[in-house]
């Protein structure tokens, strides 16, 4: 049966057969070899951190020269400009408007203020709106108006930011797209990016600041007024059924005053028998000397 058959016998393998290894031996007869060997010296390769800072200075480089070429073309007052206003200074600057605007919209709402000369809404080539334009009053006394009241406002569901003309108006101006500008929005991360719209912050980013949590500090108040309500009615629903738990907080406050005394009293003993022996170890040394 296959079941008690014997197993096949195992093959033969030719021994392994060593290799003769070389014997050890000093490097003394290859030193004077070394000392005659002109290698040059390696150079200092970049690493991947000094390329990536080569690159971004690069970059950098190329940005500010092609502002530079940008801001040295750029003329607010030129005669080119026909979308321009007649007075710098009766024109105001209307920024984060909703796409959905048209220049009779903006003319509108800011017509509350007073007569409106012109309302211009800038856009891109294809003819859609950028989300800011500007807006020309009649008279100064209305810009100043609508300077302090339009800041923050909301239209069409989004706050827009007022300001004046700066480009014919304030020496040296550049706008934001030359390296100028005065928005915060955009400046790097969120930690460092204003979170609002409008010049000013609204009030509760000025209680953030000064250490208050704006709304979330009248909720807080909210919630304890309302615990101190129920507490005040639960002591008058229990003062009215009969008083039983006004003696036992009597008591208790006039056992808890008794305890302080005594522990009060027994500590200015400890002190005084603290103070006698400083006394007494005090003459004992001057005996001893």
């Amino acid at each position: 049966m296959a079941l008690f058959a014997p197993r096949p016998p195992i093959p033969y393998k030719e021994p392994i057969v060593k290799r003769k290894m070389y014997p050890y031996s000093g490097v003394a007869q290859f030193v004077q070899n070394l000392k005659e060997f002109d290698k040059p010296r390696p150079e200092k390769q970049e690493t991947p951190m000094e390329k990536k800072n080569k690159r971004q200075a690069k970059k950098k480089a190329s940005h500010e020269k092609r502002l530079a070429s940008q801001a040295g073309k750029w003329n607010p007052n030129h005669p080119d400009n026909v979308n321009m206003t007649k007075d710098g200074f009766k024109t105001l600057f209307v920024a984060r408007l909703n796409f959905a605007i048209t220049q009779e919209d903006l003319k509108q709402e800011f017509e509350y203020y007073g007569p409106v000369v012109r309302a211009h809404l800038v856009t891109d080539k294809e003819g859609k709106s950028r989300g800011y334009g500007f807006v020309e009053f009649e008279h100064s006394r209305d810009l100043k108006e609508a300077y302090k009241d339009a800041d923050g406002r909301k239209i069409n569901k989004r706050r827009i930011l007022v300001d004046v003309e700066r480009g014919r108006t304030v020496k040296d101006w550049k706008p934001r797209r030359l390296g100028g500008g005065l928005g915060g929005t955009r400046k790097g991360g969120k930690d460092v990016n204003q979170r609002y719209s409008g010049r000013e912050p609204p009030a509760s980013e000025r209680d953030r600041g000064r250490g208050g949590g704006g709304r979330e500090d009248d909720r807080r108040r909210d919630r304890e007024r309302s615990r101190g309500r129920d507490r005040d009615r639960d002591r008058e629903q229990r003062r009215r059924r009969g008083g039983g738990d006004d003696d036992r907080g009597e008591r208790r406050r006039r056992r808890d005053e008794d305890g302080e005394r005594d522990r009060s009293r027994r500590r200015r003993r400890r002190d005084e028998d603290d103070a006698g022996d400083r006394d007494r170890s005090r003459r004992r040394r001057r005996r001893d000397e």
